[in-house]
This record gives structure tokens, sequence and C-alpha cells, in this order.
């Protein structure tokens, strides 16, 4: 909440950092020109700071140690009224702009054993808490000291409650769950069927909102991508981690590029899930911006008093030939160029694109991928110094995902028949217009992949065009366009961002996307 709009020029100073900055025309007015459609918020739950970052000098920035459930965090207002956040919500809602909320139910701010009593301690401990040892000590299946009992009903009420509240009242729109296998995991381990999602399921009020995990966490068996039931989406780590690669230039990553470009449908296909159960992402609030991810191969996170020790340390990051920020024009045009490669993909891949504040604008926390303490100007987004043309390519990748159905199904694509046509529903291409061989897929040579894509062959609209999307992390080649469309015409060039249509080239360039709409064949000259 605060990061937003601290140094926003366009923000009253009054409400910086606060739900009514948020609200603000001008924050509003920049969402809407990328294209926004819903904005996910770190907890806004109250919650406090731990002792080990106060004695450190430093705040709780990113908000995941909860204490209050039903109350909103009070230092993101301005006279401490509910009011503020629901002016926030219906503000956000009058400009077509959801709100969905990070929420924390798998531990609570009071810690180990070590830690304060505040409440859920002091009221019932070995019902709220999971324990170990006898009652002595406390399950960490969250690396944060303790684990909420969802198996207890009444706790599971209490988040319950929790969440109706936040609906009824507050009229958010849905939530993220953070480390949600801790809210699945029974005695026997993490249950798709467990007590939390029948609770969800069969809700009049949380059955018809937003639901997303982060599906996984330190316990057994907790990493569970792809495992959530029906309505649930999921943060999709694998779409991160195999784009970063493939861009880096890893070996043999064009195969799994194509899994991911096609929803990871390996993971999510599966019990009537949607194309749309995969939430894609480059950068979260957990780890480098884009700006760093193409400026640092090492993470710089002294200033968080943890002797660099905290945060991932393989962010799969590439700093195009210089480490950390530089003047070198060859080298700020190669990070501009993949920046755009990698956001490209972002949008042209089936799933839901969730986009990281500021990333729009070049945002840089100077190589710090964990700044979950640094509440000031490492974390605060640098509205001063923003790159107002990496925002307007933003812009300009949304609107051609939503003027193109066929980027957004909500049905898987397994390269089936049309029965309006009897062309397939995606067909995958080297550029020389032949298909890959199973050889391709496993060849370290294979770096330009090119996908035709279509409606689905089951329920997609047959009259929507075709779409040509070509992904290349080598050097120029040689391109021939399929004869399955009477014409096509280039709507995307990363290598030419002020470019919107164009003639379909016959070479598509090193370190590029292109995207080439099919046109109907019709005479030069005329509109179709």
């Amino acid at each position: 909440m605060r990061g937003l709009t601290m140094r926003h020029p366009g923000v009253p100073q009054g409400l910086r950092g606060t739900y009514l900055g948020l609200a603000s025309d001008a924050v509003i007015d920049h969402m809407l020109k990328l294209g926004v459609t819903a904005v996910e918020l770190l907890p806004v739950q109250a919650f406090i700071d731990e002792r080990f970052v106060v004695t450190r000098g430093l705040r709780n920035y990113w908000g995941y140690n909860t204490i209050g459930f039903f109350a909103p965090e009070p230092r993101y207002m301005g006279k401490g009224g509910l009011w503020e956040f629901q002016t926030m919500v219906r503000r956000l809602h009058s400009a077509g702009i959801e709100v969905i909320l990070d929420v924390v139910y798998n531990h609570t701010g009071e810690g180990d054993q070590w830690g304060p009593t505040l409440s859920f301690r002091g009221l019932d401990n070995a019902s709220y808490y999971r324990l170990a040892d006898g009652g002595r000590n406390y399950v960490n299946d969250t690396g944060t000291g303790n684990t909420l009992n969802l198996t207890h009903p009444m706790v599971l009420r209490m988040v319950m409650d929790s969440l109706r509240y936040w609906v009824e009242v507050a009229h958010v729109d849905g939530f993220r769950f953070d480390l949600a296998t801790v809210l699945g995991r029974e005695a026997q381990g993490f249950d798709p069927n467990g007590g939390f999602f029948d609770a969800i399921r069969q809700d009049p009020v949380l059955s018809r909102v937003k639901l997303i995990a982060e599906p996984w966490d330190i316990g057994p068996g907790g990493y569970q991508l792809g495992a959530y039931p029906h309505p649930f989406q999921e943060w999709n780590d694998r779409f991160r981690d195999g784009v970063r690669r493939f861009w880096r230039g890893d070996v043999a990553m064009t195969r799994d590029l194509a899994a991911r470009l096609l929803g990871s449908a390996e993971r999510f296909d599966h019990s009537g899930r949607s194309a749309g159960s995969s939430i894609n992402f480059l950068t979260s609030h957990d780890g480098f911006t884009l700006q760093d991810l193409v400026s640092f191969t090492v993470k710089r996170n002294w200033d968080n008093g943890e002797d660099n020790r905290d945060g991932h340390s393989e962010n799969h990051s590439d700093n195009l030939g210089v480490e950390g920020p530089t003047n070198v024009p060859a080298v700020l045009a190669a990070r501009a160029l993949r920046k755009r490669n990698l956001l490209a993909t972002l949008m042209l891949s089936q799933g839901v694109p969730m986009l990281l504040a500021g990333d729009e604008i070049g945002q840089t926390q100077g190589g710090n991928n964990n700044a979950y303490a640094q509440d000031n100007e490492i974390s605060w987004i640098d509205w001063a110094n923003a790159d107002q043309a990496l925002a307007g390519f933003v812009a300009r990748l949304a609107a051609l995902r939503k003027a193109h159905p066929v980027l957004h199904q909500r049905r898987f694509l397994h390269a089936r028949a049309r029965p309006s046509d009897g062309l397939r529903d995606v067909i995958w291409r080297r550029p020389d217009g032949s298909e890959p061989s199973p050889q391709d897929w496993h060849d370290p040579a294979f770096r330009c992949l090119c996908v035709e894509l279509r409606m689905a062959a089951e329920g997609g609209d047959p009259g929507s065009g075709a779409v040509l999307a070509v992904f290349n992390c080598g050097g120029a080649t040689a391109l021939r366009l399929p004869d399955t469309a009477p014409r096509w015409e280039l709507i995307l060039d990363t290598t030419r961002p002020e470019l919107t249509e164009g003639p379909a080239p016959q070479e598509v360039p090193a370190q590029s996307v292109l995207l080439l709409r099919s046109r109907p064949d019709v005479p030069e000259g005329e509109t179709p």
C-alpha cells in the first residue's frame, strides 16, 4: 500500500501511503492506461513488526505478520476509519478495477514459543496452533515460527468469518492465500478435498469470489502446484523460472517454453479446470524486480541486516554484460530489449498475467531480492525516474491481448482439429515453416519457436482470427509464414517497440518476439 504512492507526485502529500492514496485519480489513471483489471494488495489485515526487525531499526514492509484478521492495517489510514478502505474499494470498482487481498491464514504474528503472547496464544494455544514435542514447541511449516491449526473447527470458523467480513463489509473481490498448502494440510497430508476447501466451496459468499493460491510451503509435501481444486487459481512459479531461463539462453528450454505458453496444461488441465487457472508472473514482491532481473546476477540484501544470507540465491537472472547500474549504451539497449521480450512472453501466454507494480516503469531495488523490511526508498516506486516508453509498451501489450480472444482462452489447447475449418487450434512451427520433430524439441540449437493459435476446437468462437507468435532467443533467422491463412500482418516486434502494424517480415530478428495476425485475402488498398 505504501510503496505505490509514497513518491507519486500526483498523490496529495497527506494521502501518500494510505488507502485513499491508492484511490487517488493519479494512481487509478495510471492503472487504467496500463489496462489493469485487478489490483492485488500485499497484506492489509492488521499486522505487527517482528522483534528482530525492530532491533535492526527496520519495519515490516510486506505485512506477512498478521495479528488482526478482522481489521484494516492502521498505518495505511489517515483518520483511522474503515470507511477509508471502503472508499478505496468503491473508487477502484467505479474505474472497473477489482480488489484482491493477499491474506495470511497460515500463521500469526505471535511467532514461536519465544514470541509475544498477544491474543491467540493466551486464549487457546492448543486449539489455534499446531503443536509439537508434547505442546512445548510449534509446528513450523511456514518458516515464521508457528502454524495455524485449520483442522480445528473453531479456527476454521474464524478464518471463514474473516473472509466473509472482507467480502460483505469491505466489498473486496477475492483473495490470494499465502502459503496455501498449510490451509489444505490434514493429518494425512495435503488434501484438495480437505475441510478448508470444502468450506469454501459450499459457502454462498466465498464460492463466488476470486480465489488464488500460493501453492507451496516448507512443510512435508509442501509443493502442490496444480493440485488445487476448482475454482482456485494458482501462482505459477514454473512459468516464472522457465521464461526467465529461456530468455537467459539456458540450454534446451524451448520445450518448457511451449508448455508455459499454453497455460501449463501438464499441471492444470484436470478436473474441469480452466486454462485461466495459471497465474503467470515474471516477478513478484518476493525476488528481483524486472529491472534488477536484467541488471544483477547476484542478490544484494545487505540492508536487511542478515549479512546477505536471506533471499533466493538462484534467480535465473542476467546482467547483460555489466553487473548493476551502467551507462554503456549497448548494455542499456540489450536490457531494454530483454525486458520487452519477457513482458511480451507474459502477455502472449494462456493463463492470467500478473505484473509487479513498478516493473512497467523500470523500478529497481538496487539488487535487493528480499525487501520485506525495507519500508523506504529501496522499495517505494520511483515515479520521478519512470520509463514512460516501457509503460507505453506494456499498455500496448495489454491492448493486444484484450483485442485478440485467442490469447486468453478458457479452454486448454491440445492441437485438436476444429470442426469449423479442420485446422488445429495450436500448431507448433520452426521458423522455416515445418513442424518440429521429437528430436527438435530436445535440440539445444532449437531457439526460435513459432506457434500458430486459433480458438479452441471445443467451444471456441470459429469467427475469431488466428495469430502467429514467434519467440527467438537466438540469432536472426529466415521466416517462412504458414499457408493456413490468406495473409499475415505484423502487429508486434519487440526490436521495434514503436511499430503498431506492418507487412509480414521475411526474417526474425535476433532476440525478439513477433506477433502476426491473419487477415482476409483482400486486394491491396481495400479494408477487410
